[in-house]
């Protein structure tokens, strides 16, 4: 096997540029190829979700499309310092979510109030990652690096499925925090075979976010109405918000004379997740959410039962010296059943295709198209959580994905 009869194809094969749907709020899928390219090296891309995500709530509302479009950008450069020693710069949108109820519904309020319209979440987080490595030899390369993440998101509650977390709205602001990862490759060039293993730590947020219970005054209750507006009229703790761990591994290698096999692996630890702002929680533990509820230490805004596995594998083969292409089948386990209101499908399967275009020997244009079949899952408020309960059904939906990318190597 000759490694100049793939070359091209290994940068294909490496193409993230359709991973912007996972379990929870999972997106980029934090890939850090670009930094184990050869020599110097620049990326930029964007990625494009366009979701169909509808349900029927347990009044036999239809949802309608509650999951929005959105698009993610992505940038990298990576320089070879020394024959020994490398840096790179990696930046992107790792987690997400934008998402809207409308129409006549539970998680929807048409009531002449202060706080009409539906129910909503967007997140917004960025990365940027630099990593030195340090390389003792042709096969190997260890590096760690610091992430510096900004955060972003606004969550609004509307509608009965909410009982009297109707109206609640939670704003955090632009918020920054600081983490780091650590990884080790190891690649044998003469067969086009190439490894890593990522490790990224958890991301703590500490924010005095922006709360407000709107039903305060409106649920028919002197007593409770008395004591939620108490709690609007509390400055309140700082809320934590902790973007989670997890693990890639990357694996590529060549199977014939200009082709590749790729697969990755992915772990995030969502099972550990969860929000609880500091307003939200104090009302969770009122006596007569508790009555309703159950539970008397309370409940969180949002959280999951299960860590999110996902694999991604497929094939990557050199047409000529202009044009390479590649398939690959995906699924993600999702991160549990009932799931929250904000996010309500449980992993996916999807299919995908790319093309890579090469001018010359040194750039290429790449793009990519998925779809995706999302798992049916029941949706569930906060106070449901861990329990058989649910206030909506979502089944039978799917979305496509679009990229694309520029690499140029100098």
């Amino acid at each position: 096997m000759k490694l100049n009869a793939i070359q091209h194809a290994l940068l294909l094969s490496l193409l993230p540029s359709t991973s912007v749907f996972a379990a929870a709020l999972d997106r980029s899928g934090q890939s850090i190829a670009p930094f184990l390219q050869p020599g110097n090296y620049f990326e930029a891309g964007i990625s494009v979700l366009d979701p169909d995500v509808s349900g029927k709530d347990t009044s036999q509302n239809d949802t309608g499309d509650m999951a929005n479009y959105y698009y993610s950008p992505n940038a990298a450069l990576k320089l070879q310092a020394t024959e020994h020693f490398s840096i790179g710069l990696i930046y992107d949108q790792p987690y997400g979510a934008n998402a809207q109820y409308s129409g006549k519904n539970n998680f929807v309020e048409n009531r002449p109030v202060p706080f009409k319209g539906g129910t909503s979440v967007t997140v917004d987080t960025e990365d940027l990652n630099l990593i030195l490595g340090y390389q003792p030899n042709q096969n190997w390369n260890i590096y760690a690096g610091a992430v510096y993440q900004t955060l972003n998101s606004t969550v609004l509650l509307r509608g009965t499925s909410y009982s009297a977390y109707n109206g609640y709205d939670f704003k955090t602001g632009r918020d920054e925090a600081v983490g780091w990862l650590v990884g080790v490759a190891y690649q044998i060039p003469e067969i086009a075979l190439k490894t890593s293993l990522t490790y990224r730590a958890k991301i703590t947020h500490e924010m005095n976010a922006y709360e407000k219970h709107g039903a305060a005054g409106m649920t028919g209750s002197a007593a409770f109405d008395a004591a939620l507006n108490n709690i609007n009229n509390t400055q309140g703790n700082p809320t934590e918000i902790t973007t989670p761990q997890s693990v890639n591994l990357d694996f590529q290698t060549g199977i014939m004379a200009n082709t590749v096999a790729f697969a990755n692996l992915r772990w995030v630890n969502w099972k550990d997740f969860s929000i609880r702002p500091y307003k939200f929680g104090a009302a969770s533990v009122l006596a007569p959410v508790v009555n309703k509820t159950g539970k008397k230490d309370g409940f969180d805004l949002v959280a999951y039962t299960e860590d999110q596995y996902s694999i991604n594998a497929g094939v990557g083969r050199k047409i000529n010296d202009h044009w390479a292409g590649n398939v690959s089948v995906g699924w993600d386990s999702g991160a549990g059943n009932p799931v929250t209101t904000l996010g309500p499908t449980e992993g996916y399967w999807n299919v995908g295709v790319g093309v890579q275009y090469s001018p010359a020997p040194n750039y290429f244009i790449a793009g990519g198209v998925k779809y995706l079949w999302l798992g049916d899952a029941k949706a569930q408020s906060g106070s449901q959580f861990n329990t058989s309960g649910y206030v909506a059904e979502f089944e039978d939906n799917n979305a496509i994905a679009y990229g694309l990318k520029i690499g140029y190597k100098f």
